[in-house]
């Protein structure tokens, strides 16, 4: 049995992605970030960064891993499935290049946009204006990318498009209003966001978890 923890932010809702295109079966269990329930004991034995995602897999003997952050658990997924990660050569390291740019830039700073330009308080017009240009930067070297390949990391679909979805389908919603017109420029970025968010698993995935 898999369980995973997870709340609907876009980490969050990278793995249930992973897990409706393995076809894997799985149970939900929320964490409301909201509420923090991060901070409850029970999560930070498997998560104690206190961050979603994380997951538990026991096996049918009772042993269990678990394992915290989501290009981990990306990983960990990929090589249990044989499926979204090629197994070796150059393939293999090119999606784990876009998978590692997804989690060290373009994730952390569309959150520094969602935060000062949106729902900090306090505006600072230094740092909107700094982290909106860095965010718009790492969307054109994904346009750059997505201009000789049909995914982000080559000819195949992988598990760097998947980290890269939640994050960057989010410009089309709650970061709207901080870089909502950067997309005007950027049509193979357009185009790659129509073709993720038209799969199947990718919307059973972006409806989870399904909360009040």
């Amino acid at each position: 049995m898999l369980t995973l923890h997870t709340w609907t932010t876009p980490n969050g809702r990278k793995i249930p992605i992973m897990l409706e295109e393995l076809g894997l079966q799985y149970t939900i269990k929320t964490v409301n970030i909201g509420k923090g329930e991060q901070f409850q004991p029970e999560f930070l034995a498997i998560s104690p960064n206190n961050k979603i995602p994380a997951i538990v897999d026991t096996d049918a003997d009772g042993n269990s891993v678990s394992i915290f952050e989501s290009g981990a658990i990306l990983t960990y997924l990929a090589e249990k499935t044989g499926k979204l990660l090629p197994a070796s050569g150059p393939e293999r390291y090119e999606v784990l290049e876009w998978l590692h740019w997804q989690i060290g830039g373009l994730g952390p700073m569309l959150g520094q946009v969602g935060f000062f330009a949106i729902r900090a308080e306090e505006k600072s017009a230094l740092a909107i204006q700094h982290f909106i240009d860095e965010a718009d930067r790492l969307l054109g070297v994904m346009d750059k990318q997505l201009s000789k390949h049909a995914y982000i990391a080559g000819a195949a679909y992988s598990i760097a498009d998947i980290a890269c979805y939640p994050w960057t389908v989010g410009i089309l919603d709650k970061l709207k209003p901080a870089l909502g017109d950067k997309l005007e420029t950027k049509p193979h970025l357009q185009r790659w966001l129509n073709m993720i968010g038209a799969r199947p698993a990718v919307q059973r995935g972006m409806a989870l978890p399904k909360v009040d």
